[in-house]
């Protein structure tokens, strides 16, 4: 059967034949024609066999065929667990489309969402994301799903297993309930099944080859080998001559730096890329292992779907994973579009649990190469903690690792901040006497003596005794006008006192006199209308000058001096 047999239009054929494609895979055969005619469609195939394409092909042809929307809105939305395998769908949309009047996007966590929005507002098609980012931009009201005509779940037994499931059904809600809904998926587990069927609505399935079966043509083989010994066998195998690129999975991210750490200690080109690693570093790591930059990418199962690598030799398992059915994913990403592949996995002695249940998945036993270096010497069980639980190594030197790093964080800020709470007190410079006498010019005498001496100007050398004059007030030395508005008048030696001196101190003494009484106008009998008494005299006295008043007090300085004890000398 070719492609153009299954209905696709010239435009696809063409842009497929571009790619290399010459004859549909049976996931594809079987899944594009329902696809096609509107139905819901469940597919189940081993990895490697094209799914991308099963849906992809399909939803370019209808929504070429149908109405375009005013403004390019959104008609289709592609799901994906992760930011790997949303690039890779982009990619292959982009490609088979390329002859089309479509517009496809992807958005994915890990970067800035600036250029992400600004192509969403410039319109799109058909959009691939990640759950994250796309919960993120619909909450910020950028997102309509109003004219939605199709809904893709790709990797959909992975999307719920990594406990993306409340976000899915979070985005069925925002969704139209009249849509066609698709679901790609390596392996089903029957603990996934019951949720699928309540999303997909009389959908065909499409199961390929036995659930959760790996490719056939892979070579598969498995080492016992102790922990401590593993980057040195590993070290080994890759120097071989038949290992031309190597994709190592490991358990934890700490773990992927290691071992990364280790074979670029022994001389082999290798990056490690994982959750904690930024987009950017991520997305460089992967272009430089495919075009050969480096032999060697370590990775956490964060990369174990979605990863499409041309002519990949080798996976190795350098870690056995608790769930079988990510080994077969794992093993996957070589042995592509029919090309063999090598599949080589270490085993300890805290790891044979997860190789049981592997075996038992495959339904075969994984044949065991005995002739290397480092044979296993450890038998021992694997530990457990105070619950009776098995304790996996692997995972107690992740969180000692991650302890570790906190502590030296801690540290570091601990170090930085203390130059900021007790810096040294720095040696005075040296500083000219006039400028210390500008700077402290306004700096508080400790006696009033002091502040008039301090104030006084430069004179020429005179005897101390021309300096104390007997009034404080005579002379040109004072400069503070408060201190003079203050101050007595003193008389200066055998003046008399006058009269008005004497007047000031009776009138001090003696009682103002009462106001004369205000007469109102006369009755026509003759008698003085009686008015009540004011002291209009007084409130028109409060707003006159003090001058101008009846005292005969003019100004403050006739009153006796507050500050006599502090500044008038009695020597």
């Amino acid at each position: 059967m070719t492609f153009h047999e299954l209905g696709l239009n010239k435009p696809i054929l063409r842009a497929l034949a571009e790619q290399g494609y010459e004859a549909p895979s049976p996931i594809q055969e079987q899944a594009i024609p329902p696809a096609l005619e509107g139905r819901d469609v469940l597919g189940c195939a081993q990895t490697g066999t094209g799914k991308t394409c099963a849906f992809a092909a399909p939803i370019l042809q209808r929504l070429s065929a149908g109405r375009q929307q005013k403004g390019r809105a959104i008609r289709a939305l592609i799901l994906t667990p992760t930011r790997e395998l949303a690039l890779q769908i982009h990619e292959n949309f982009t490609a088979y489309g390329r002859y089309l009047p479509l517009r496809a996007t992807v958005i994915f966590g890990g970067v800035g969402q600036g250029p992400q929005v600004d192509q969403l507002k410039r319109g799109v098609d058909i959009l691939v994301a990640t759950p994250g980012r796309l919960c993120d931009l619909y909450q910020q009201k950028l997102l309509d799903f109003s004219a939605l005509e199709i809904f893709v779940l790709d990797e959909a037994d992975r999307m719920l297993d990594m406990g993306f499931i409340h976000d899915v059904r979070k985005i069925l809600q925002w969704l139209p309930a009249k849509k066609q809904t698709l679901f790609f998926s390596a392996t089903m587990p029957p603990e996934v099944t019951h949720l699928v069927d309540t999303l997909l609505q009389n959908p065909a399935r499409v199961a390929v080859d036995p659930v959760s079966s790996p490719v056939e043509i892979i070579d598969q083989q498995i080492y016992f080998v102790d922990r401590g010994n593993k980057s040195k066998l590993l070290a080994s195998l890759i120097r071989e001559p038949a290992v031309k690129n190597a994709l190592v999975f490991t358990r934890t991210k700490h773990g992927a730096n290691k071992v990364a750490g280790d074979l670029v200690k022994a001389g082999i080109t290798a990056a490690a890329i994982h959750g904690n690693k930024s987009q950017t570093a991520r997305q460089q790591a992967l272009s430089d292992f495919k075009v050969g930059r480096i032999k060697v990418l370590v990775a956490t199962d964060i990369a174990a779907r979605g990863l499409d690598i041309e002519e990949l030799t080798h996976v190795f398992n350098y870690n056995l994973p608790e769930v079988p059915e990510t080994y077969v994913h794992r093993i996957g990403r070589t042995g592509r579009a029919g090309r063999g592949g090598t599949a080589v996995s270490f085993c300890d002695s805290s790891e044979k649990p997860c190789l049981t249940d592997i075996q038992r998945l495959l339904g075969r036993t994984i044949p065991v190469v005995e002739d290397h270096p480092w044979p296993m010497e450890l038998f021992d069980p694997p530990a457990r903690d105070s619950r009776g639980r098995p304790v996996n190594p692997e995972d107690a030197e992740a969180r000692s690792a991650a302890k570790a790093r906190h502590r030296q964080r801690t540290a570091a800020e601990k170090t930085a901040a203390e130059p900021h709470k007790a810096k040294p007190q720095q040696e005075p410079s040296p500083v000219p006497q006039e400028r210390k006498r500008r700077r402290r010019g306004h700096r508080n005498s400790a006696t009033l003596e002091d502040a008039l001496t301090a104030a006084a100007p430069a004179q020429p050398e005179k005897a101390a005794t021309e300096f104390r004059h007997p009034d404080p007030l005579a002379g040109d030395t004072i400069m503070d006008a408060t201190a003079r508005l203050l101050a007595p008048r003193s008389r200066p030696a055998g003046e008399k006192r006058t009269n008005r001196d004497n007047n000031r101190g009776r009138q001090k003494k003696s009682t103002p006199p009462a106001p004369e009484p205000i007469l109102a106008p006369k009755r026509a009998s003759g008698a003085p209308v009686p008015t009540q008494k004011t002291n209009r005299s007084r409130r028109n006295q409060r707003g006159t000058p003090p001058d101008l008043r009846r005292s005969s007090q003019k100004d403050s300085t006739e009153q006796p001096s507050l500050m006599k004890p502090y500044y008038i000398s009695h020597d």
